[in-house]
């Protein structure tokens, strides 16, 4: 008998054991959470609460504290870039240390929608436009957190693919794009590193909301055999019918649409209790499988690594040289001054906004990781052209407590009567409570206070962003006294990107400013009335955008290089919402032309989760596409820009040269509706139908070597149900290491079904020394072959297998014969 079976029965035999002692209210009640972030405990039995936690790139833990810091890994589009599966189970495996460290044992990812239009607001938080490299990247990253003991949550269940009325949008998907593309996104987490929970979808599929819906029994539980837990993503569950269904675990609690009402309705016989057995018997197979089962304990930690040099690695192995007309890597020896241009060279994005948000204790900025890089080098920085939408929040060197004297800012909390009944010392002025033992439904009121040293003379605009009734005071004046509306009706959306008011001040360096701000919290009775995001901070006042243009080519005028960072913001990629269009944010385009202009030698670093415009791409020296790329992201981008590390990533979705030559863009419902009418053809299938050429096609990248592609083998047969080896020959002619990515496509030109021109069937990446060669094996599984109607099809004949380096240069080919089984 094999470990795996042994540890099987045991689990099995306690969840049996423990099942058994429940009465049905213990039953309904595990069923809901118990607050936030944790389920119930019953001490009786043994179960302790489990608790999950926002991720996936990072683990954020059941506060939202910067107390109580996270590792900040790079982004999923980054991860996605490496097209590295080895990558993804390492990162996997350190978020599970991450979240062991916290005490989480559940993490809330990966998230592996699609990127289905380059519109959508949360791509940076998912992997790829295509199935096949979004489905291996999960699977690994699944195994890499659950051989580590953290169970692994797959989201979100289905079709949620866009966040425009992301609660209500009812999304029409064609059955054949439906099981090709988006359930084929996460079959293979579920089949092979049998994943422990999956998270369902706010949104409903041809008028059945996620939650209630047949899917989650077939496929997910009867077709692919999955015994993990169905959690709900926050508030997703909405009525007791979603019990009748596969739902199990409803998010968050402790109140919710079963409870009393499901107790209810399994006395009087409208639902069986077997039904409520089946969930209940879930929940305690996931608390066995964490160690929080009567006698079971946590696996021990089977893949540890620093976390901080795998997310520099990371980082620099997804990052995507788009052009580079021999300017890189720079020699560092060569180097005498540097220009370093961009809002967001010195404050990065290195996380999109939203639930994903973790808290590191400190990042790198470009700026920071060049500067380290290059002791003794001039490095000249310049604004160049704002980025900032929104408040940044007041650094803690910046803030005296009025109370301690010490770093940071001093928060109360107030009742009615306006008696203080909280108070906490904070070390930031962006906050955000999540349940937990702040008493936030009794606050009526909520007071932030510090003083301001100021870090240079300046003029600001300081002020909040809340919603409702806020007033700012400063040095002891009332400032502002202003009402907040929500911006929009995603109830997430406004609580986590609420509206800003500000006032124009001016600072003087060694001078000090008092600042109380004071928000009248209002009683309220959703589903996140036991949640509170303030914010008080700046943002820089009306400015000359032609100056800041013109000291950024000054800059660069006398400077050996210029590197301009330019990216998007908080505004344009975020949870709750999408974006309005593809550009970059500002005046960027124009001062990248313009540094360009003034030096020929002008590398333009791209920091952004998903595709932007680049029109100036033609008229730089080089173009690396950095993502957001964690918290060691500046330390990366030096060491790829220096030649420390090779650009080893890919482009993981197309990025397109116009917005209007865009063949799937739409992400705004029609009447509630959003209908998939392009069917199984997006991403790089949509632009192969399509008149116009994309600026860079999935897959591209450049490398710092010259590896040569050759000698592409596959079996003259493949058998229904079987799996192929194909073979590629890599040689690496160049003087360096580098890294290639070896992809396969099929064709099928005469087929009786509608086809793409061509699909992913198989991806490897390969790194070879100077000189080396080395066969790439990559398995193409005849599933991948097969079509859907009404069931998975077999079109047995000839197919065109084409290897490559993008969707579009596939100089290699040959072919294979499908056979039937029978």
């Amino acid at each position: 008998m094999s470990d795996t079976t042994t540890t099987t029965d045991r689990i099995e035999a306690a969840v049996d054991s423990a099942l058994g002692e429940l009465t049905l209210e213990e039953k309904v009640l595990l069923l809901t959470g118990k607050d936030f972030w944790s389920t119930w405990p019953i001490e009786r039995i043994g179960l302790r609460s489990m608790v999950v936690s926002d991720g996936p790139s990072g683990v954020r833990g059941p506060v939202w504290d910067e107390r109580s810091p996270s590792l900040n890994l790079p982004s999923a589009s980054a991860l996605s870039a490496s097209f590295d599966p080895e990558i993804a189970r390492r990162y996997g495996a350190v978020a599970a240390c991450e979240a062991r460290r916290k005490g989480v044992d559940v993490v809330l990812g990966p998230t592996i929608n699609l990127h289905r239009s380059p519109r959508g607001g949360r791509h940076f938080e998912a992997f790829s436009e295509d199935p096949v490299l979004t489905a291996e990247l999960a699977r690994t990253y699944v195994l890499g957190l659950q051989d580590n003991g953290v169970g692994a949550t797959p989201k979100h269940y289905i079709a949620n693919d866009s966040e425009t009325d992301r609660f209500t949008v009812d999304v029409q998907v064609p059955p054949r794009a439906l099981h090709e593309l988006y359930l084929r996104a996460f079959e293979v987490a579920i089949t092979e590193s049998r994943a422990w929970l999956v998270m369902s979808a706010y949104n409903s599929i041809h008028g059945v909301t996620a939650t209630e819906h047949e899917l989650l029994e077939t496929p997910l539980k009867t077709d692919w055999g999955f015994d993990g837990v169905v959690i709900s993503d926050w508030t997703a569950v909405r009525s007791l019918r979603s019990a009748e269904a596969e739902q199990d675990l409803v998010m968050p609690g402790p109140d919710g649409p079963w409870g009393e009402a499901l107790v209810a309705a399994v006395r009087d016989g409208r639902i069986a209790e077997e039904v409520v057995d089946r969930k209940v018997r879930r929940i305690l197979r996931l608390a066995a499988r964490v160690g929080a089962l009567g006698d079971s304990t946590p696996a021990p930690l089977v893949h540890v690594e620093d976390g901080i040099a795998f997310s520099r690695e990371a980082a620099a192995d997804g990052m995507v040289l788009l052009e580079n007309r021999g300017e890189l890597p720079w020699d560092a020896a060569a180097l005498t001054s540097v220009a370093v241009i961009g809002n967001n060279a010195q404050h990065a994005r290195t996380q999109g906004g939203g639930s994903a948000t973790v808290l590191p204790e400190r990042t790198v900025s470009p700026l920071e990781g060049l500067t380290d890089a290059l002791p003794g080098v001039d490095i000249r920085y310049s604004l160049g052209a704002v980025n900032q939408t929104g408040l940044a929040g007041i650094p803690r060197e910046r803030m005296t407590n009025p109370v301690t004297g010490g770093p940071g800012a001093r928060v109360t909390f107030r009742n009615g009567e306006g008696e203080d009944i909280f108070t906490e010392d904070r070390l930031a002025t962006e906050l955000v409570w999540f349940g937990g033992d702040v008493p936030i439904a009794k606050a009526r009121q909520v007071e932030i206070a510090f003083t301001l040293q100021p870090a240079r003379t300046e003029r600001l605009d300081l002020g909040f962003a809340a919603v409702g009734h806020a007033q700012l005071w400063i040095d002891g004046k009332l400032s502002i006294d202003e009402v907040v509306e929500p911006e929009g009706d995603d109830l997430g959306a406004a609580l986590l990107s609420p509206g800003t008011k500000t006032v124009p001040v001016e600072l003087t360096e060694g001078g000090s400013v008092d600042v109380r701000f004071v928000y009248d919290q209002p009683e309220r009775d959703d589903a996140l009335s036991n949640a509170l995001f303030l914010t008080v901070g700046t943002q820089p006042s009306s400015v000359d955008e032609d100056q800041l243009i013109a000291e950024a080519v000054e800059a660069a005028r006398s400077a050996d290089v210029a590197l301009v960072v330019v990216g998007t913001n908080s505004k344009v990629e975020s949870e709750g919402f999408d974006r309005t269009d593809l550009r970059l944010p500002g005046r960027q385009d124009d001062l990248v032309r313009a540094v360009a202009a003034a030096n020929p030698r002008t590398v333009v670093l791209v920091n952004a989760g998903s595709p932007v415009l680049l029109p100036w791409r033609d008229d730089v020296a080089a173009v690396l596409v950095g993502w957001f790329g964690g918290q060691e992201f500046g330390n990366a981008v030096a060491d790829v820009l220096l030649g420390v590390a090779e650009p080893g990533g890919r482009l993981p979705t197309t990025w397109a040269a116009e917005e209007e030559h865009v063949p799937v863009l739409e992400t705004t419902p029609a009447d509630g509706v959003l209908e998939y009418t392009e069917g199984i053809h997006i991403g790089y299938r949509a632009w192969l139908r399509s008149d116009e050429e994309p600026a860079y096609w999935f897959g591209h990248g450049l490398g710092y070597s010259d590896i040569e592609l050759s000698d592409f083998v596959a079996p003259a047969f493949l058998i229904e149900g079987d799996a192929a080896q194909v073979t590629v020959t890599a040689t690496n002619r160049g003087d360096r290491a580098g890294k290639q990515v070896v992809l396969v496509f099929a064709e099928r030109p005469d087929s009786e079904v509608e086809r793409p021109v061509r699909w992913l069937v198989g991806f490897a990446p390969v790194r070879l020394a100077p000189g080396e060669s080395a066969k790439v094996h990559v398995p193409v599984p005849s599933k991948l072959l097969a079509h859907w109607r009404d069931g998975w099809q077999y079109e047995v004949g000839e197919y065109t297998l084409r290897a490559g380096t993008t969707a579009d240069e596939l100089p290699l080919a040959t072919t294979i014969e499908l056979e039937s089984d029978s």
